[in-house]
């Protein structure tokens, strides 16, 4: 029964809003010929009854057995224009407003007598109309972004150089290259080419070390298969070291058994080794150059906002690393760092993190202007952060979910570059 309700409502949803948007298709109709309006009209309803048909599938069906392109795509397609249609609803609803008030104005204000010498103008637009216009284009400005995001902008990779002075780095160290890349989210890619030209940029900028700070799937070891040989092609001197993110442990998907879950992160973390990876689960190793050691240490997944798990134990991670004078913390999420590295652990000098991907939607250009729907959610959102003596720096991922594009938030591979001064 409440499956029943449930799709009742998505269809009543789907029908007021379509139903409510057409007003403004009408309107810009009007004059047109019947041919055309019979046209429009039944390609605009064929779509809503497709929509509806389309949210029924998972109902019915496996969602993750039906096709990738499939699950990633289309029905990516279908919610852009849904939402596209609820932004363009809002220039409706003023015109409407306005529409109100005129009507209740015309019982109190007599119209004005006709005048014989006043023609109307034939090139004049009504305030109804215009709105409507408005509407209609304000509803496909973000459907065109959405597209351009998905065609373009979800694989355009930024290589973002950074600098940061840590006073007590070793001075072997001085100059230490770090690539860092995060939130790969494998299952979101429906071939292997774009993820290789991701690798292959990350190989060309030489790094003397790797980190992945998690999120290497959706759901499901099995979504790395086609990209193991690519992604085996990441090394590095001194290594590649990666942790887990909050989509790695299968939380978000029905298993047949605690066992299949349990296997699957198994699988997981199996994958990672067969890459030649380091998985560092809530410890720490020593990085040596010359005679000199700093610690990297790694947790797992740490969630402080919106009740994302807190599988990582950063006290177990960080016992007995005292004696090293520089600590540099893989944590997937940075609501970790804000939460408790800053206020506990006050050693640790910078924290590599992801998880937010900057909602993949927002605006940056360097020097004026740096915003996303992300900073209500994630004080540390994208970048670096720094505080008293202690950094931050949250990759904005190199994969996306579940709309597969990125618009103004761009894919990201971070080059960041240690000194002493």
């Amino acid at each position: 029964m409440g499956t029943t309700i449930r799709l009742l409502l998505i269809g009543l949803l789907l029908f007021s809003i379509d139903l409510y948007f057409y007003q403004a298709i009408k309107t810009l109709l009007f004059g047109s010929s019947s041919y055309k309006k019979n046209v429009v009209y039944f390609i605009y309803w064929g779509f809503t009854l497709f929509s509806f048909l389309l949210f029924l599938v998972p109902t019915f069906f496996n969602f993750y057995e039906l096709p990738k392109f499939f699950r990633i795509y289309v029905f990516a397609f279908v919610i852009m224009i849904f939402i596209s249609k609820i932004i363009g609803s809002v220039f409706i609803a003023v015109d409407d407003v306005i529409r109100l008030f005129r009507w209740g104005g015309s019982f109190f204000i007599k119209p004005a007598v006709a005048s014989s010498e006043m023609t109307p103008n034939p090139h004049s637009i009504s305030r109804l109309k215009f709105l409507n216009y408005i509407a209609v284009g304000m509803a496909a400005l973000p459907f065109v972004s959405f597209i351009y995001g998905m065609v373009k902008g979800a694989f355009d990779y930024k290589v973002r150089n950074v600098k940061v002075i840590l006073p007590q780095l070793p001075s072997s160290f001085n100059g230490l290259k770090i690539v860092q890349i995060s939130d790969i989210h494998s299952g979101s890619f429906v071939s292997t080419t774009h993820i290789e030209e991701a690798i292959n940029i990350v190989m060309q900028q030489k790094a003397d070390i790797i980190f992945f700070t998690g999120d290497l799937v959706n759901n499901e070891a099995t979504e790395t298969e086609p990209f193991i040989e690519i992604l085996s092609r990441v090394k590095a001197p001194m290594g590649v070291f990666s942790t887990l993110g909050n989509h790695d442990y299968g939380d978000y998907k029905t298993w047949e058994s605690p066992e299949a879950k349990v296997k699957n992160l198994q699988d997981l973390k199996d994958i990672h080794a067969q890459l030649g990876w380091k998985l560092m689960m809530n410890e720490h190793v020593a990085l040596k150059k010359g005679d000199d050691e700093i610690a990297l240490i790694g947790v797992e997944n740490w969630g402080g906002n919106l009740n994302f798990p807190k599988y990582g134990d950063m006290k177990k991670a960080h016992a007995g690393t005292e004696k090293y004078p520089v600590k540099l913390l893989l944590s997937h999420d940075p609501s970790h760092w804000e939460m408790q590295v800053r206020k506990d652990y006050k050693d640790v000098d910078i924290t590599f993190s992801g998880h937010t991907h900057g909602f993949q939607f927002g605006i940056e250009i360097p020097g004026w202007i740096k915003w996303s729907p992300s900073q209500f959610v994630y004080k540390q959102w994208a970048g670096l952060y720094t505080e008293g003596n202690q950094h931050v720096y949250v990759n904005r991922g190199l994969g996306f979910l579940g709309y597969p594009g990125r618009v103004g938030i761009l894919p990201e591979i971070t080059v960041m570059e240690l000194y002493n001064s």
